[in-house]
């Protein structure tokens, strides 16, 4: 039989539990600032005919958030913008979700 362990007291158990060290108190991260955008929210006659019309049909993949990257218009333009391109037939819907719409050129063999 293996020799017994003597027990500790009350007071011997709250002396050792006293005597750790308080560990420090972990500090708070300031947090990462991003910087602020400034994207336009109406288009102007230039970047609506010039970009939107002739260089956006183009492209291969057509996303609101590839429009917000390429022209610096805000989510909700570059919404309304694909929304009119397709309405004209200039590009073609190939994935349809409620949070995000992709989009390709309209080729003349789809018509």
């Amino acid at each position: 039989m293996p020799p017994k362990v003597q027990q500790k007291t009350k007071e011997q158990k709250l002396a050792a539990a006293m005597a750790g060290g308080k560990s420090k108190k972990k500090k708070w991260s300031k947090g990462k600032m991003r910087e602020k955008v400034a994207n336009k929210v109406l288009f102007d006659e230039e970047m609506y005919t010039n970009r939107l019309l002739t260089e956006i049909p183009k492209s291969k993949l057509i996303t609101p958030s590839a429009l917000v990257e390429r022209l610096k218009i805000n989510g909700s333009l570059a919404r309304a913008a694909l929304r009119e391109l397709k309405e004209k037939g200039l590009i073609k819907p190939v994935s349809v979700h409620h949070s995000q719409i992709i989009y390709t050129r309209a080729t003349a063999a789809a018509e």
